[in-house]
């Protein structure tokens, strides 16, 4: 994937990850609302690819703004992920074409693929996860609104210790899939598909959408990195 091609599928995939956290507001939240309009705005230009450089220093100043009336990211990982996505591809594109401006986005691109080797690492160390108590308390005490059949999952765990173990062992071994172009397209399937099912059993819907973001960066990531050697 060409540097160039994978600034602008990231570009694309902010602006419809921002809109979807701007609905949010703007529909259901009369506190908030104006705030996320200029951010709802910026993000329908960025769509269009015209004045890229600038619309996206505009939603990175916009950003403090946010940060400011919440204290910080108001959403835990996925507000992050999309702030470090945000400034990460604003500076790719004001610095100086070449070497910096790359290295402001193969920065996105480590530090995605450390997400899911920390995270993994961090569950590993964990004996309540290495039992499937974590996954169990999950299960069973979710405070997202589940059917009472999702809870049932809580009841079964062998099938619990297994999920956990395919979890930590999948994001432990994550950075391996740079090794080859189709061990990470697949790596970047089954990692969506895991943000999806989140989404669809316990409403983590915006971890979907940012961390896809920033997918095309992985890709480009080891592309250049395969050139280098």
């Amino acid at each position: 994937m060409t540097f160039d091609l994978a600034l602008r599928l990231t570009e694309i995939l902010l602006a419809l990850a921002f809109l979807q956290q701007c609905s949010e507001h703007i529909l259901w939240s009369g506190e908030t609302r104006w705030l996320f309009v200029p951010r709802a705005v910026l993000s329908c230009v960025l769509l269009t690819g015209l004045y890229s450089p600038w619309v996206l220093l505009a939603l990175s100043l916009h950003s403090v703004l946010v940060l400011h009336r919440f204290n910080g990211p108001y959403n835990g990982g996925s507000d992050r992920m999309g702030l470090l996505v945000l400034y990460c591809l604003c500076l790719s594109q004001l610095l100086p074409a070449g070497l910096p401006g790359e290295a402001a986005f193969g920065y996105l691109g480590m530090q995605v693929i450390l997400s899911y080797f920390i995270s993994g690492w961090v569950k590993i160390v964990n004996p309540e996860w290495r039992s499937g108590r974590a996954l169990r308390d999950v299960f069973s005490f979710s405070a997202y609104p589940v059917s009472e059949d999702l809870r049932g999952f809580a009841r079964r765990p062998l099938l619990l210790w297994a999920m956990s173990w395919a979890v930590m062992g999948f994001e432990l071994v994550f950075p391996l899939a740079l090794l080859h172009p189709a061990t990470l397209y697949l790596a970047l399937g089954v990692a969506a598909g895991f943000h999806l099912a989140n989404a669809c059993l316990f409403g983590l819907n915006r971890f979907v959408w940012f961390w896809i973001a920033s997918y095309p960066s992985i890709l480009w990531l080891q592309g250049r990195l395969i050139d280098s050697f």
